[in-house]
C-alpha cells in the first residue's frame, strides 16, 4: 500500500528509531550469509535484485548528501512497498524482503557515492533503508478508519541451522499491512511493520521509539506483537523482564544471561527498568473463539512462567508473582518475550487505554508456503475477532 511524503519521511529517518548499523564497509555476520542464501535458493535471495539494481545505480550518481539519504530511504520503501503487493497478490514468502534489504545495506557499505561519504553519513543511510524496508515509514491509516491496529511481525531466525527459514510472523505482517475490514458497523484497518532480531537494536530503544507516539496520544485501538513459537497460537499473558535464552540473535550475539542466571535487558544505556512480570490487556476469550476452517490450531491462554525460586508453573495472577525474579516471561527468554514486556510496559508507562499483547504462532521449519498461509489466515481471524470484541 503506497503512502504519501516520502521526502518528509526520508528527513525524519534521521531523527527516529535508532537501528544497529555498522560505522565502516565491513559486512555483519547477517550480510556474510548472503552467499550461503543464494547458493541455497537463489530465486528467493534474487527476487528484488532490480530493486537492488536501481539503488547502486542512483547511489553512484549522488552527489548531495540530503538528496541522497531521501532517494536511499525511498528505495529501501519501495522493497517494503513491492515485497507487501508480492504476498498479498499470493507470493505467500517473506524471505526475499529479509535477504534484498541485506543486499541493500552490503551494497551501502560496498561502494560509495560520487563524493567521499564518511562514516556517519554511511551510517545515516544504512539506518535510512533499515528503517523503511521494515515499514516504520509506511505506518498510515485512512482517512475514514475509526478502529487502527498495529501488528509487529520479524525478520527470520536461526539462519545457521537453516539457512532458508521463513518466519510465519513477518509473512503476516506482510500479508496484513493495510488490511481493512468492517466490524460493528466501523471501518477498521492494520497496519504492520518488521523487527530484527538483534538484541541492540531492542537496547538501544527501538520499541519505545515506535510504540511512544501511539501511547501518547492514545491513537491506536489494538497493537499486537508477534513472532513464530511453539505447536499451536499462545497468547502470552505473562511477559518476563529478564533475559535467559541460551539462542543467538541474527548477529550471533548472545543474551548474556541464562536459566540460573537470568540478566535484563538495556535501555538508552541503563539496565531496563520495571517490574519483573506484566500482564497483556488482549481480547483473550474473542481471540479464543475463532471457529470453522480457518481455525487449524488451539488458542492457548499461556499463563507459564520460570521464576528464580520456584522454577516453571503457571501463574495465576501479578500478585503471585510480585516478589519473584523473572527468568522466562509466558513468551520465554528471547526477543519474542521482551518484545510484548516492552509493549506493556511502555502502555503502563502512559497509562493508555490501547489493548496490547503477543501472539506466538505455530513454528515451521525452513519453509512452508501451505502451513504458513493458514498460520496468517488463523492470525488474521484472530485479529478481526479481537476488533469485534472492543
Amino acid at each position: 500500500m503506497t503512502k504519501p511524503c516520502l521526502a518528509f519521511a526520508a528527513v525524519g529517518l534521521l531523527v527516529g528509531a535508532t537501528f544497529n548499523t555498522t560505522a565502516m564497509t565491513s559486512i555483519d555476520i547477517e550480510e556474510a550469509r548472503i552467499g550461503a542464501a543464494t547458493q541455497a535458493m537463489p530465486e528467493v535471495v534474487g527476487r528484488y535484485q532490480a530493486l537492488v539494481d536501481s539503488l547502486t545505480r542512483q547511489y553512484s550518481e549522488q552527489t548531495d548528501e540530503l538528496l541522497m539519504t531521501q532517494m536511499v530511504a525511498r528505495q529501501g520503501e519501495r522493497l517494503w512497498q513491492q515485497a507487501v503487493r508480492d504476498v498479498q497478490s499470493g507470493g505467500q514468502d517473506d524471505r526475499p524482503l529479509y535477504w534484498g534489504r541485506l543486499a541493500m545495506k552490503t551494497l551501502l557499505k560496498k561502494q560509495a557515492p560520487a563524493f567521499n561519504i564518511v562514516p556517519w553519513q554511511r551510517n545515516i543511510n544504512l539506518s535510512a533503508v533499515e528503517k523503511s524496508s521494515r515499514g516504520f515509514s509506511n505506518i498510515s491509516f485512512a482517512d475514514d478508519i475509526q478502529v487502527k491496529i498495529l501488528l509487529t511481525g520479524f525478520d527470520p531466525f536461526f539462519l545457521d541451522r537453516n539457512i532458508d527459514q521463513s518466519n510465519p510472523s513477518g509473512l503476516a505482517a506482510l500479508a496484513l499491512d493495510g488490511y481493512q475490514f468492517s466490524v460493528n458497523g466501523k471501518k477498521a484497518q492494520i497496519q504492520t511493520v518488521m523487527i530484527p532480531v538483534r538484541f541492540a537494536d531492542f537496547d538501544e530503544g527501538m520499541i519505545e521509539s515506535l510504540l511512544t507516539p501511539y501511547y501518547r496520544d492514545n491513537s491506536l485501538d489494538l497493537i499486537f506483537t508477534v513472532s513464530m513459537g511453539r505447536d499451536d497460537f499462545d497468547l502470552e499473558r505473562f511477559p518476563g523482564r529478564n533475559r535467559s535464552a541460551a539462542a543467538p540473535d541474527n548477529l550471533n550475539v548472545l543474551t548474556g544471561g541464562n536459566k540460573e542466571k537470568p540478566v535484563a535487558p538495556m535501555f538508552n544505556g541503563k539496565t531496563l527498568n520495571g517490574p519483573e512480570f506484566v500482564e497483556y490487556s488482549l481480547p483473550v476469550t474473542a481471540m479464543q473463539s475463532v471457529q470453522g476452517d480457518v481455525a487449524k490450531w488451539k488458542v492457548n491462554d499461556n499463563h507459564s512462567v520460570t521464576t528464580l525460586a520456584r522454577g516453571q508453573f503457571d501463574a495465576t495472577s501479578l500478585s503471585e508473582l510480585q516478589n519473584a525474579t523473572s527468568v522466562e516471561g509466558s513468551g520465554g527468554g528471547y526477543l519474542s518475550n521482551e518484545i510484548s514486556y516492552r509493549a506493556i510496559l511502555l502502555q503502563q508507562q502512559f497509562n493508555s487505554s490501547i489493548a496490547v499483547g503477543h501472539i506466538h504462532t505455530p513454528r515451521v521449519k525452513s519453509y512452508d508456503a501451505d502451513i504458513e498461509t493458514n498460520i496468517v489466515n488463523q492470525v488474521k481471524a484472530m485479529v478481526e475477532s479481537a476488533a469485534a470484541s472492543l
